[in-house]
């Protein structure tokens, strides 16, 4: 199950407000367009406290990749594409005010949209190649539009 919306701090005033004036529930949660369980605890937190203020905006642990880490990490990694996650943990972390986790450094790449990807392998070009290429244009040079649309549709019958 997701989590609710954050309600603006116009919304609770609202709520304590219609509340106040008398409106039920269910008319002031049709009001603001919330919940009617989010009424009653704004409410009641209200009467309790006398505030309405929020705590969610502290939820969770404090990044410990700061502001400027994303930018040194990206130039760690253009600086020499070929490096691991665990060689630019270990170079990120040689610096003394920076201790993080290779699965720090790999969430904070992909937050970035710098993911790992193999080059495919493809044959090498021989010295035939570009001779052959030329051959084939000065040989179709001289072909006009018609010419070329006749030799498409009777190569695929």
């Amino acid at each position: 199950m997701g989590k609710a919306a954050v309600l603006s701090e116009f919304d609770r005033g609202h709520i304590v407000m219609a509340r106040r004036l008398g409106t039920n529930i269910t008319e002031t949660a049709r009001l603001v367009d919330c919940s009617r369980s989010a009424v009653v605890s704004i409410h009641a937190k209200w009467i309790n406290d006398g505030d309405t203020s929020s705590r969610r905006q502290g939820v969770g642990h404090s990044s410990v990749v700061k502001e400027k880490g994303p930018r040194r990490l990206s130039r760690m990694v253009k600086h020499n594409r070929r490096q691991t996650v665990a060689q630019l943990t270990a170079q990120y972390n040689a610096c003394p005010s920076a201790s993080v986790s290779e699965h720090t450094v790999q969430r904070t790449l992909l937050d970035m949209g710098l993911c790992s990807r193999r080059p495919t392998r493809v044959p090498f070009l021989t010295k035939r190649h570009p001779q052959l290429r030329l051959q084939w244009t000065r040989e179709h040079r001289d072909r006009t539009m018609d010419e070329s649309k006749r030799v498409v549709w009777s190569d695929e019958s």
